[in-house]
Parts: structure tokens; sequence; C-alpha cells
């Protein structure tokens, strides 16, 4: 209550400059005028006459709906507005600085006409001071309301949706809000953020070089905002004025090599590694089976099936929407295991056989590898970040598989784990496309062998 009190002194302080505060005698003039005519302004004029309390209980039960929105006055500027609908809302009308403003106090009868007049007086209390009880309510609300914060909000939109989220989705998201919006707007009441105060957050990513995360931050933004409006506590998003407020993100592929010359050059260097063991073969299988990082990094020896040459990957673990993962529990990603690649493989099952991953990390074996340790090794091989990515290895499959060797689209598509849309999406999970991609990923492994022996030859498919 103190640090209300001093915000209602700090309102008085900001218009007693604009306007003279009424005198005691004054309010005293006012204040029965108030209870002779109507509802007070700041200059001790009235706005509505009549006596107050003039509405009786079985006038407010009983009045019916019209065609239009009926009003009732109730005196001192109190009236209840009754919708076609049939709902009754207190309001109050009132002038401050001499424009017309309107109170709401709730629908009755959850608001009863008793509490409704003690709200009416207490505004007409705060004009006899010079204050707007409109401004004041705005303060009191977002002083008392702490779960309409744009931080409560934001994290109760999450907590709504996570579960249709990935964890990284969630991770991401949440980190981006914690980081770059709630330091500055998070105390803010989300119904009284403008566009000028978002953009001026989104500024400071920008100004960090970081263009991409700030349109990705204003787009969280914005669905913060959207749910705030649905639960009635925000009535427009800034979010969507700023559209052209951001330049647009320069969109960078990751870079990656697509002249067999050049991709030939790359298998010899990775052959002459000279670092650890298990990185070099992490590497010469992330250009066979064109995974990504994250799929090749977490592989499981119980994903690897040696008989049947086939290394199954849960669902779960590709890239995708939850929802679609939950709503397949047993599928899985299906690569076929070419003869150079069972060799590969067969050379890390000397090293890693008795731990759970292919690939464990250097600091201890019941992690996987770091996201960084691919990358490491190709940046001591001489390759910069302009030149070569670990991503980049799946371009080069999609290039050179269907340049070079001649296979359609949608297989390789399907071999790269993205969704083939049309009818023969679903198709190739069925046994016949199988042979089908088992057959392109030997002649992909046939292909890399010849390139790094520096004569290539190309298995074009029949």
């Amino acid at each position: 209550m103190f640090f209300v009190g001093i915000l209602l002194v700090l309102v008085s302080m900001v218009f007693v400059n604009t306007m003279s505060v009424p005198t005691t005698t004054a309010r005293a003039r006012i204040s029965r005028e108030a209870a002779d005519t109507g509802v007070l302004s700041t200059n001790g004029s009235t706005n509505m006459g009549g006596a107050t309390n003039k509405l009786t209980e079985l006038a407010l039960k009983n009045t019916k709906p019209g065609d239009k929105p009926r009003r009732l006055s109730d005196g001192g500027g109190l009236y209840l507005e009754i919708s076609p609908r049939g709902s009754k809302y207190w309001r109050m009308a009132y002038r401050y600085a001499g424009k017309q403003k309107t109170l709401a106090f709730g629908l009755y009868p959850d608001v009863s006409a008793p509490e409704a007049r003690k709200a009416a007086q207490q505004a007409r209390d705060h004009l006899a001071e010079g204050r707007d009880p409109g401004l004041v309510k705005k303060i009191l609300k977002g002083t008392n309301s702490i779960e309409n914060t744009f931080q409560a909000v934001a994290e109760e939109w999450i907590g709504k949706f996570k579960h249709m989220w990935t964890e990284s989705h969630l991770k991401n998201v949440s980190g981006r809000l914690r980081r770059d919006i709630y330091p500055w707007i998070g105390n803010r009441p989300v119904g009284e953020i403008t566009a000028p105060e978002l953009l001026h957050v989104l500024r400071k990513i920008e100004a960090r070089g970081h263009i991409e995360s700030a349109h990705r931050a204003s787009t969280n933004a914005g669905q913060v905002f959207m749910y705030a409006i649905a639960t009635g506590r925000a009535e427009r998003n800034p979010a969507a004025d700023l559209k052209g407020a951001i330049p647009p993100a320069i969109v960078k592929h990751m870079s990656t090599i697509t002249e067999p010359d050049q991709v030939g050059e790359l298998l010899r260097a990775i052959s002459r590694y000279h670092g650890s063991p298990l990185t070099k073969y992490a590497l010469q299988l992330a250009i066979h089976v064109f995974l990504r990082s994250g799929e090749l990094r977490l592989a499981e020896w119980a994903e690897i099936d040696f008989e049947k040459a086939e290394w199954r990957i849960p669902i779960g673990r590709m890239k995708g929407k939850k929802r679609d993962k939950e709503a397949a529990p047993g599928a899985f990603h299906l690569v076929p295991l070419a003869n150079q690649v069972l060799v590969i493989l067969g050379e890390i099952n000397a090293l890693t056989s008795q731990g759970k991953y292919l690939f464990p990390g250097l600091r201890s074996t019941t992690r996987p590898m770091s996201d960084a340790t691919l990358t490491n090794a190709l940046r001591r091989m001489g390759y910069s970040s302009e030149e070569l990515h670990v991503h980049g290895f799946r371009a080069m499959a999609r290039t050179l598989i269907r340049q070079e060797l001649g296979f359609d689209e949608e297989p390789i598509e399907r071999q790269l784990g993205h969704a083939v849309k049309g009818p023969l999406g679903a198709a190739y999970d069925r046994a016949d496309f199988v042979e089908k991609r088992k057959k392109m990923m030997q002649a992909w492994a046939d292909y890399l062998e010849s390139l790094e022996e520096g004569s290539p030859r190309k298995e074009l498919k029949s």
C-alpha cells in the first residue's frame, strides 16, 4: 500500500503543473454540486445531472434489453449499460482535462449496486483531488496484477503449449524470451506495451548483429500478445505493427562443396586426419550417411543391425514436430548401410562397443560427442566456416546424388529425413522403395570411394 500511495502522489504531481488543484473551499462546493447534479470534472463542472442512487434493485433485475444498448442512470455519472444480449455493465462517465472518459466497474449482479456506487464515489474523490480516476485504476491494476505482466503471460503461454514442442524448440523460445525480452519489458503490463516500446527492445538485439534473432524474438513476442488478447489481458498485438521495421535477415546456407575433385580432396584429408580416430570415423560416416549432426552424434549401438545392414534411428531423435513424433512412437528413420559404411562401423565398434554411444565424449563415455568436435576438426584440416560446414555434407550428397548419379529427388529427400509431399511420401517406406534407397546408398558410397582414389566412376540408377 505504501508503494501505491507513492504512485498516487506522483500522479498528482504530474497533473498539478497542467491544471490547478481545487482548494478546500472549491472542493466543498464541487462535492455539493456532485450530490445535486452529477459527476465531477477537474474544473468543477458537471456532465450528468440528477441525484445519485436512483436505480432500485427491482429496476436493476427486471429491465429488459432492447435492440440497441440501453443506459439507466444512477446519478453522479454512474449508469448501468444493458447490451442487446442482456449483459449489464456498470459504467461511469466523467470529464478530465476537457476530455470525455468512461470507467468500467464490472458486470451486474457480480458487482452489486452498493459496490458500484462505492467505486464511483472513489472516482469522484480522485477527481476532486485533481487526479484522473482512469489513470489511477490503471496504476493500481498494473501494481497489483502480477499475473498480467508480459513475463507472467509469456510463461503461462509456454506452459500451455510446451507439450507440443520439441525440447530444442522449448529451450530456444524460453531462452530467447528470458535473455532478450524479459529484462526490458518483462514486468510491464502486457496490455500497455506499445509497438515503439517493443521495437526499442528488438533494436537491442539487432544492434548486436543478430538480425535473424530479432525477427524470431518479434515472432515469439507476437505469439505472447495474441495469447494475452485471447485471455482478455490485451487488446492488440504491437508486434504486428512492426512489419518492415527490422531489416530482413540475410539467409545463409550452410557452406558446402559440390565439385567432385574438391570432394575427393576432402575425403583424402579426412583419411589423413591425425586427431582422435573416433573424430575421423565420425566425419567419414557423416559424409556417407548425410545425417544431421545431432542424429549422428547421439547414435547408439542398439540402433545398428550389422546382419541386415540397417541403421534404425527412433523418430524421436529426428528433426520434426513433437506431435508428429508422438503420433508414431514406434516409427524410425531407416538408413541403409553400404559395404563401405559397414567397414567404418566395424572400426568404431572395436573402440566403443562396450558403451551406449558410437561416439562417446572425450571426458565421459556416458555422454555423446560434443557438437563442436566435428566442426573443430574441419577447421584444423584447413577448411574455414565460409568453405565447409558439417551440415553442408547433406547438401553435398543431395547435389551429387542427383546430378552425378541421376537418382530421383524423392528417395534423396526421404533419405535426408525430409517429408516427401504427395502420395509418394508414404510409399517410400514400402519394401520396394526401400530397396531403391539401399541401391542409392551403395552407389553413393562407391562414388565417394572413387573420388577419394582420384578416379571418379559413376553408377547411374537403372
